[in-house]
């Protein structure tokens, strides 16, 4: 190819697709017209493409690595919208690590369980051995929760659950566990439930148990 001639490409946003490229000379002896735009002198060429398309050339690379942190941040919710968890992950169990504790655990070693959930929820499915004293949300659950705790050993293995909705949104886990921790329990856990009870723990094959 002619020195003079030599070609490269650049997007052009007017030809009816989303990203087409066209072959331009750097160099042409007469006018060209780039997305209508007569370019008088040839050698405002390279200056002019710069201009017009600069701005697209270096969005899509750093789009493209900025979109992880943009999605995530997208998916953020506001500071209002998430409840501050009064528990640590140390004081968390997961579904799985439950049910394999409580088939390890011999019966004068199984945990204290209590679900502050509501209560035709328990009726309908609940873990074994679990107790019910809630619902947490409302006052008199949270005053049947701190009865029921009271005469309990203050180092006793306690867990307490909801799962009736998502953990982030659940009303009634937070404020159970603030209780039962401001009552001064050593050793208090959450059956820390990501979906629902439902979801995480019956569909998940565990041990469950019906009625009041």
């Amino acid at each position: 190819m002619n020195q003079g001639f030599r070609a490269f490409c650049v997007p052009v946003l007017c030809t009816g697709k989303p990203w087409a490229f066209r072959v331009l000379p750097r160099i042409s002896p007469r006018p060209l017209r780039l997305c209508g735009k007569i370019l008088a002198k040839p050698m405002l060429l390279r200056r002019d493409i710069l201009k017009t398309f600069g701005l697209a050339l270096f969005a899509a690379p750093a789009a493209a690595t900025l979109a992880p942190s943009l999605a995530a941040a997208s998916r953020r919710a506001p500071d209002g919208d998430v409840p501050t968890d009064p528990w640590t992950a140390a004081q968390t169990v997961s579904p799985a690590a439950f049910a394999k504790e409580l088939a390890a655990a011999g019966e004068g070693r199984k945990p204290v369980i209590v679900c502050a959930g509501f209560h035709t929820l328990f009726e309908g499915a609940h873990v074994p051995g679990a107790s019910y004293h809630g619902p947490a949300t409302t006052a008199q659950g949270l005053d049947d929760l701190k009865k029921f705790a009271e005469p309990l050993a203050r180092d006793a293995n306690l867990v307490v659950y909801c799962g009736c909705c998502p953990l982030v949104h659940c009303p009634n886990a937070r404020p159970a566990f603030t209780a039962l921790r401001d009552m001064g329990f050593t050793y208090l856990r959450l059956l820390a439930i990501p979906k629902d009870f439902a979801s995480d723990w019956v569909a998940a094959g565990y041990p469950v148990a019906k009625g009041k």
